[in-house]
């Protein structure tokens, strides 16, 4: 039975691939799962089309993700947090409070994992924040 992979599957294939399985695996597992589509012509034209579109979309959304980390470049944000009188946080700030107020006060959107944090932030003062390739500076007050 020939497949169409709707996602990536391990052990199987990657999304948009077309695949010869068992019929009882095709049947049984992935359509039963929605994981893939029988290959006939017309769908095998329709997945080509979603994938054209799917590499187009991934294309802007990669540039507009480069133009977001290339405006981080001497930036400067700031948090209000509670401390106590030594300067240690009542609550670490993590990854995703910065990318939180970074979208806030500078209406940049970055992706959580690219924040390369080695450990949470439990102290006030300034702290460099690394991006990808970039640093920008994260004001604690």
């Amino acid at each position: 039975m020939k497949i169409i992979l709707l996602r990536d599957v391990p052990n199987v294939g990657k999304k948009y691939e077309v695949k010869d399985v068992s019929d009882g695996f095709g049947r049984n597992f992935l359509l039963a799962r929605n994981l893939g589509k029988i290959a006939t012509t017309q769908t095998i034209q329709g997945i080509e089309k979603k994938r054209t579109q799917d590499n187009q979309m991934k294309e802007v959304d990669k540039d507009i993700l480069e133009k977001n980390i290339a405006a981080l470049k001497g930036i400067k944000i700031s948090i209000e947090e509670k401390a106590n009188e030594k300067g240690h946080l009542f609550a670490a700030v993590h990854a995703k409070e910065i990318v939180k107020i970074l979208k806030e006060q500078e209406h940049i959107e970055i992706p959580e994992e690219m924040i390369k944090l080695e450990q949470p932030i439990k102290e006030r003062g300034e702290h460099k924040i690394k991006v990808k390739n970039k640093e920008f500076v994260l004001e604690i007050i």
